[in-house]
């Protein structure tokens, strides 16, 4: 019988993650950077407070064309109410969860409830393409 496939075999455990007290300007820097679309927010003791993606650092550029204010700190921009899911989740049942919600990445968290890692669409398709 095959060995089901989990997130915890795709995901990215080497994260980048931002706090909420950085400036917005650096946060999109690592962004382009890191060729990444959005990163985990967390705390002063690790815990996952929000998450930052393009579409939310869009909200600055929207701010400094309208209202002339470019900056901020990125507890001003990110998205607070965030879904995570399981590190043992299968790659299938994920697939269905980003097929049925907008959601482009998740946090993924272990057993102890500590963030462990990011998985992306792309990872869910690099798992299925190595899969076939």
């Amino acid at each position: 019988m095959p060995r089901k496939i989990t997130v915890r075999d795709y995901m990215a455990a080497s994260l980048v993650t931002f706090t909420p007290d950085m400036d917005m300007q650096d946060a999109i820097k690592e962004l382009v950077t890191k060729k990444i679309s959005g990163a985990p927010v967390v705390d002063q003791h690790g815990n996952l407070v929000g998450v930052l993606s393009e579409r939310d650092c869009m909200k600055m550029a929207l701010n400094a064309a309208y209202y002339e204010e470019m900056g901020g700190k990125v507890k001003d921009f990110m998205c607070t109410e965030v879904r995570t899911i399981h590190a043992d989740m299968s790659i299938t049942e994920l697939a269905d969860l980003f097929f049925k919600e907008p959601t482009r990445r998740y946090p993924v968290f272990d057993d102890e409830n500590r963030l462990v890692g990011q998985i992306s669409r792309r990872d869910v398709l690099r798992a299925l393409q190595e899969s076939l």
